[in-house]
């Protein structure tokens, strides 16, 4: 899970305040058993899988998608295209390659048969793939898509990866050493003092009249609120600094691992409604956000809350 967030006896919620400088080590343990141990990994060959799955299969078709490379889901704002499908298989040969025994959780896989979502729960490492996060926009000739990745054990996210091929950009962190954006560390920092918050929500394409009502409390005087484009994109613009904060009603792993790993480590922070941390296994109270800081993440979570 993603510690941030805990629930005082009181029952208000409450935000363990977050290091400016990440700390140097990852915990080595969880009540389960000991952590995987990174140092056994080579970070930079999956830094290079995740190119090269790009460059392979995602960045050829993009722009270049015929009507029958398209294929709706569940709806008509959820797509998938052939893009989507070979670069998953393409990560999945290439990780599990380069970690042997560890398990792949991929949002195609998943779709095809969710008992793909029960490696989550095991001991075995899990890499968390959604090989196109904004399909839509990919579909639509829109840059504003990427790859995420990353790898969780034992419910713990210990790295991830977000690269966006068509900007150019590629965002790391290792949980417990930081993020990066391009090799430059990235720092979140904090809002200005009275700035309105620029938050991003989930699209109102992809939410019922319920989510709508709860999400509509951001809708009040210093907050900003838009729909989002790729979740993933979000939570690297909150790591950069450049919006404020998430509220998401969804809580799929492979959309959210990589990118609240990423935030947590630029010194953002997270929490759900409940005032518990994120899991990535499923089972959350909604919404949740993402913030900068952690009085941000109070303020979100404040007014979510206030519409339960």
């Amino acid at each position: 899970m993603i510690e941030a967030l805990h629930t005082e006896d009181s029952g208000e919620t409450a935000i363990t305040p977050i290091a400016a400088t990440p700390p140097v080590a990852t915990p080595a343990t969880t009540p389960d058993g000991p952590l995987l141990d990174l140092s056994s990994l080579d970070l930079a060959a999956v830094e290079t899988a995740i190119r090269r799955a790009a460059a392979d299969e995602i960045v050829p078709r993009f722009r270049q998608l015929a009507a029958e490379d398209i294929v709706e889901k569940n709806g008509p704002h959820d797509l998938v295209t052939v893009a989507d499908r070979l670069a998953e298989e393409h990560l999945t040969a290439s990780l599990t390659a380069l970690l042997p025994g560890s398990r792949v959780v991929g949002e195609e896989a998943v779709h095809a048969d969710p008992r793909v979502l029960d490696a989550l729960h095991g001991d075995a490492p899990v890499w968390i793939v959604d090989p196109v996060d904004g399909t839509r926009q990919f579909v639509h000739g829109d840059p504003g898509f990427c790859t995420l990745v990353a790898l969780a054990h034992r419910g713990e996210v210990l790295a991830s990866w977000t690269y966006a091929p068509a900007l150019g950009l590629m965002a790391v962190a290792r949980r417990g050493a930081g993020a990066w954006l391009n090799g430059v560390p990235l720092q979140a920092g904090s809002p200005s003092s009275g700035a309105v918050l620029d938050v991003a929500t989930s699209h109102y394409d992809f939410t019922n009249d319920e989510q709508k009502r709860v999400l509509a409390t951001l809708e009040t005087g210093g907050i900003a609120p838009r729909p989002c484009g790729s979740a993933g994109l979000e939570y690297l613009y909150i790591a950069r600094g450049e919006i404020d904060a998430t509220a998401f009603s969804w809580e799929n792993s492979w959309d959210h691992a990589a990118g609240l790993l990423l935030v947590h480590e630029a010194g953002g922070a997270s929490g759900t409604v409940a005032g518990q941390p994120f899991r990535i296994e499923g089972g959350n109270a909604l919404p949740f956000t993402a913030a900068r800081d952690a009085e941000t993440a109070r303020r979100i979570l404040g007014l979510l809350a206030a519409a339960n």
